[in-house]
């Protein structure tokens, strides 16, 4: 396998290490990562599959390659999906590897004014701080009412063409159910709070119909996970402590997250703080009580949902990357909706193959995005279905664009929460499990002119 196609031999010393020798090793390049790696799929490059890239990654590290534009490139292009992950035998934590590498790589690689541009300043300034994303969509959404989006450049058109059509958000109170048994967290997040928050108000519903009390601390911060996934340890670690802190004193059982890609970051809490002895034991019981909407509700006992009619919309259901691969959840949620749908679900084929949204990648590589989009739009057009479920913000707001790019307006998009408090789903938690009635009061105030998903 060549490292890249012209940086072959020794180029000098060794520069700092930032790979875990031993697991960069636990590679046997088996190649059985291949077939599940969108972006081998698509170029079948070997420098663009997982192997590939623990190769480029291992000889930046011991000096045998610079740290130039091509192996910079491979290890961009990646999602970061970790479906490698899954069907690796060797347990090669590759998440993990690629977070260091990029770590490194930010720190001694310079970027082209643009990209630092986007990277620094439009995703990692705004995107986590849910107020200054608010005054950012407010142009956005603007040039998209005026038709003034159709004479932009087209990475500008592809950027806004994810904005959903009714953003809309929230305010959560600080405590929903108080009735409730057990007590529970619930991380409000970045994009949902300002984009999903009538999503946020059908999960705060579920979960007080399963009987849980929910805090939704007012002074968490962002999970972390862009800066992860974009080698911002530092930044990503200072978010981490801080959560921790605020759930600390929240006295929480469990903490709920309705976003796969913030989940599998909150759950790796422990993993992030390794290093820090002050901060790692407590890391480490954050992320152990941390769990996916999905997961938490799967484990109550529910009524049997009301009977889908025969000329009920067929159902499908795409595995949001960081769920299935990061996090190995696929059966709570599919069980759910599989229940819900009744015999009007039907699966999708290649739905745990990433839809190329991966948090900001579908703005910093839109090219390798819209074609695994593409992809992605072809298999839920191929299943036949009407209504397609999922369970991350960016996997929604990734599908809808490309619903709409492909004229498909009889097809939907649903977050998970809104498919099971939609009416036709009828989903009601057994009066053994749930203490405060079948549909408890959330006290909070759906979004104007939003109504539930039918």
């Amino acid at each position: 396998m060549s490292a890249s196609p012209s940086n072959e031999s020794a180029v000098g010393p060794a520069p700092e290490r930032f790979l875990d020798e031993r697991k960069s090793m636990s590679c046997i390049h088996c190649g059985l990562c291949l077939s599940s790696c969108p972006t081998y799929l698509e170029t079948g490059n070997e420098n663009d599959s997982p192997r590939g890239r623990i190769y480029l990654m291992r000889a930046l590290q011991e000096g045998r390659l610079e740290l130039g534009a091509a192996p910079v490139r491979h290890i961009d292009l990646c999602l970061g999906c970790r479906a490698c992950e899954a069907a690796c035998p060797s347990g090669v934590p590759y998440g993990e590897l690629l977070e260091h590498a990029r770590d490194h790589i930010e720190k001694h690689h310079s970027r082209p004014w643009f990209q630092r541009f986007l990277r620094r300043v439009a995703i990692e300034r705004i995107f986590p701080y849910p107020q200054r994303m608010r005054w950012a969509l407010l142009p956005a959404r603007l040039v998209k009412a005026l038709g003034m989006d159709a004479v932009c450049p087209a990475w500008i058109r592809d950027a806004l063409a994810l904005i959903p059509e009714s953003p809309s958000s929230i305010p959560i109170p600080a405590v929903v159910n108080p009735e409730g048994t057990r007590r529970v967290g619930f991380i409000s997040g970045c994009v949902m709070s300002v984009m999903f928050g009538e999503t946020h108000r059908n999960s705060l519903e579920l979960l007080a119909r399963a009987g849980f009390q929910v805090a939704t601390p007012s002074d968490q911060v962002c999970c972390g996970a862009l800066h992860a996934h974009s080698g911002r340890l530092d930044q990503a670690r200072a978010f981490a402590r801080r959560n921790i802190e605020v759930f600390e004193k929240a006295g929480v059982e469990m903490i709920v997250i309705n976003a796969a890609g913030c989940g599998s970051t909150l759950k790796e809490y422990g993993q992030l703080l390794a290093e820090d002895p002050m901060w790692r034991d407590r890391a480490t019981a954050f992320s152990s009580k941390v769990r996916d909407l999905s997961e938490i509700l799967a484990e109550r006992e529910w009524a049997t949902p009301t009977p889908c009619a025969s000329d009920a919309p067929i159902v499908t259901f795409h595995d949001a990357c960081h769920l299935a691969h990061a996090q190995r959840i696929t059966q709570p949620p599919r069980k759910m909706v599989k229940a819900a749908a009744g015999e009007r679900y039907v699966e999708m084929p290649e739905s745990d193959v990433c839809c190329g949204s991966a948090g900001s990648y579908n703005l910093t590589e839109p090219e390798m995005a819209a074609r695994l989009r593409k992809r992605k739009i072809e298999n839920i057009l191929k299943s036949g279905a009407q209504i397609v479920v999922t369970s991350n913000p960016g996997c929604l707001l990734q599908i809808q664009a490309g619903l709409r790019a492909e004229g498909a307006d009889h097809v939907r998009a649903l977050h998970i929460a809104d498919f099971l408090v939609s009416d036709r789903a009828g989903w009601r938690a057994n009066a053994s499990t749930a203490t405060a009635g079948d549909s408890p009061d959330t006290g909070v105030k759906r979004a104007s002119g939003e109504s539930r998903a039918r």
